[in-house]
């Protein structure tokens, strides 16, 4: 594969393989660890709306930052930030004190990693590989996550929150070291950039975050309380989803690239509204709940693809990919934020889970239509020439 020849890329996705290992053991926890430890279910989506929020309110630091100290050490700091709250979640019972500083220190090191990560990845990808690029990425990132919720789950078993949390936090410091030796990638000086492509690139983020929020966050809660809030029952549904979706995501990267990518966007919306329908009817039914959760895989390995490759060839043709992602990001997280608060005040008026998991499909089928007007002019120009 000609892709595997750009060293930079190689080296972000050995990172991201490493930063993976610690979400799947400690981060896919740590909404239902909350719930576990006393709070309430609409007060963790509450909890996850106000970590988008302090998200927003900080992004507009990055930009100086990154500008002093460069793209690539900003990239390192925030992984090393993202690693501050796992201390404190053993400490979290119920509405506490530990719980609010998990709220107010979570955004710092998430803002200062996620912006610059994607901004990173846009500079030093292929426009002519994005689609496998970003596919294989998807792929490296679920055959860890087959092994990375077993980790987890094992490790809250034999040693409870503190061994657990502790290791999720020590391997996503150990995420750092491919990043030691990668390219620096310059900033562009202060330009106007143009308006439409971060337009769209935050338009189609914020259907992200919307659909995150039905699909992950509430999904999350939903399925641990399906599984009689056990852990290890958790991990394992979360396992055997990574398991199923690997595969197929080189598959629909390899769509992308070959000019095929409105195709992809159909299967990636299909795939992930009817999953997204299974979910929803299989609430208060564990076997159904376990088989909902490993289909789901299916939709991470098309849906990132699908939207990811557009958004990451806009970031990387615009004046500056950090200062696009700095604004772009902006969208998910209102897209999510938006999804939390409102999947929260349906759980706590009376409805079940369902309700605020199908909030999800507002955000596919938005995303989706975005994604066909630009796929189809990409694919007309591509003809044309």
């Amino acid at each position: 594969m000609s892709f595997f020849g750009n060293g930079a890329v190689n080296r972000v996705n050995l990172h991201t393989v490493i930063q993976a290992l610690s979400e799947g053991a400690g981060g896919v926890f740590v909404l239902v660890f909350l719930l576990r430890a006393g709070v309430p279910a609409p007060l963790v989506l509450c909890a996850m709306a106000a970590l988008t929020a302090g998200r927003f309110v900080l992004r507009p630091l990055v930009l100086p930052l990154a500008r002093r100290i460069g793209l690539r050490r900003t990239l390192i700091l925030g992984t090393v930030g993202e690693a501050a709250v796992f201390p404190l979640l053993p400490l979290v019972d119920g509405v506490d004190g530990y719980f609010l500083a998990f709220v107010l220190i979570g955004p710092i090191g998430s803002v200062l990693y996620w912006t610059c990560y994607h901004a990173y990845f846009a500079a030093i990808g292929d426009d002519e590989h994005r689609g496998s690029q970003v596919a294989l990425r998807t792929a490296l990132t679920s055959i860890v996550g087959v092994i990375a919720p077993l980790l987890g789950a094992g490790l809250l078993a034999a040693g409870g929150p503190w061994l657990a949390f502790l290791a999720a936090g020590a391997i996503q410091i150990l995420a750092v070291l491919p990043l030691v030796g990668a390219p620096e990638v310059p900033l562009a000086p202060p330009s106007r950039e143009p308006l439409k492509g971060v337009m769209t690139g935050a338009a189609l983020m914020a259907c992200d975050g919307v659909f995150a929020g039905g699909y992950f966050f509430v999904w999350q809660i939903a399925l641990f309380t399906a599984l009689d809030e056990s852990f290890t029952a958790y991990g394992g549904a979360m396992a055997l989803a990574a398991f199923v979706g690997a595969a197929f995501s080189l598959w629909i990267g390899k769509r992308i690239d070959a000019g095929a990518g409105r195709s992809a966007v159909v299967v990636a919306f299909l795939v992930a509204a009817g999953v997204l329908m299974f979910r929803a009817l299989s609430i208060g039914s564990p076997g159904l709940a376990v088989t909902a959760n490993a289909v789901g895989a299916l939709v991470t390995a098309v849906w990132m693809p699908a939207l990811g490759a557009p958004i990451y060839n806009l970031a990387k043709a615009s004046a500056c990919p950090l200062r696009f992602n700095v604004a772009t990001e902006a969208g998910w997280d209102i897209g999510c934020g938006a999804a939390c608060l409102i999947g929260s005040a349906m759980i706590w008026g009376g409805f079940t889970y369902a309700a605020p998991v199908l909030l999800g499909l507002a955000g596919a089928a938005a995303a989706f239509a975005i994604l066909w007007r630009r796929y189809g002019r990409v694919e007309t120009s591509a003809l044309s020439t």
